[in-house]
């Protein structure tokens, strides 16, 4: 733990890390330890230009022997192997490439190697070697994300932290309303700036690439019912050429009024299901179709209107 006494494993560590070229604070971070620590540590079992992990622990096994015994420490058999800890720091290393707070990481790595029952605070504070309130803070950002369940221990007295089999489709859920978000913010910013200008350009491009990714994540296939009619309705409204509302196009298509209502609000919701068309309401709750206006440049449609 924290303050205690460097352990073989600790030692081996600081000599693997050292032949990386990392410095005493680093190492002292990722141990847990002041840096004084680690450098006296170094100063008093190296070699001109080397760390001698074994003869070091040699020399603490000599000193603990010549010490007035004291109570033995209980055993730390929740400790992960060498092998677990490395892949833990290498994996939180690829997650903090994606944003993730590098604590946070190394917190959500931890939880990914641990048991179907999770792990508590404590026993993360433990293995990572790192203080309570890292862990806490951690814990929180990772809870706002769903990313993590809190669950009562058996004992009733602390709580376990546990990633559940379900955590994969929370977060991809979460990533595609907000991609859904974005591209509904973007199509806004179309309207406010208006397609001919570069800030409506710009944002048409970004609306149009988010509602895809959006379309694309959410599993959504033309063999949903709701997006089939919704492409019926689009062929509806080419073919009649002049706007309609509900009523009469489910009139003409032999739907129930529900129906049709439910195919416009597709399309209004999911607009790349009409692209390179866009639906424009031209009166109340009347519809028709024109060309999406940053699907083209301001120079494409100045050229087609000189060829028309």
């Amino acid at each position: 733990m924290p303050g205690g006494r460097l352990t073989h494993e600790d030692r081996r560590r600081i000599a693997a890390w050292l032949a990386d070229g990392l410095g005493y604070a680093e190492i002292g971070r990722r141990l847990g330890r002041p840096t004084s620590t680690i450098s006296r540590e170094v100063a008093r079992n190296g070699v001109p230009g080397d760390y001698l992990a074994d003869q070091a622990q040699q020399e603490a096994g000599h000193r603990a022997r010549r010490r007035k015994p004291t109570r033995p420490e209980p055993a730390d058999d929740g400790q992960p192997t060498e092998a677990v800890r490395g892949f833990v720091d290498r994996f939180a290393t690829s997650l903090a490439a994606t944003g993730l707070p590098r604590m946070t990481a190394r917190v959500f790595a931890c939880l990914l190697t641990a048991d179907a029952d999770g792990l508590t605070a404590a026993d993360l504070v433990r293995r990572l070697q790192v203080s309570p309130a890292s862990v806490s803070k951690s814990i929180g950002y990772l809870e706002a994300m769903e990313l993590v369940l809190r669950r009562p221990d058996a004992g009733g007295r602390r709580e376990r932290y546990l990633i559940d089999d379900e955590v994969w489709l929370r977060a991809w859920q979460a990533d595609t309303g907000a991609h859904g978000e974005i591209a509904t913010a973007a199509q806004r910013g179309v309207e406010l700036f208006g397609a001919d200008t570069t800030a409506g350009a710009r944002f048409g491009t970004m609306g149009r690439f988010f509602a895809r990714l959006s379309e694309q994540m959410s599993g959504s296939t033309l063999a949903e019912p709701v997006v089939y009619d919704a492409l019926t309705v689009l062929a509806a409204l080419v073919h009649a050429g002049q706007p309609l509302s509900a009523g009469p196009l489910a009139i003409a298509l032999g739907w129930p009024r529900d129906r049709a209502i439910a195919a416009l609000d597709a399309i209004r919701h999911r607009p790349s299901l009409a692209d390179p068309l866009a639906l424009r309401a031209v009166g109340p709750k009347t519809y028709t179709l024109v060309p999406r206006p940053d699907r083209l440049s301001p120079a494409q449609r100045e050229a087609l209107d000189e060829v028309r």
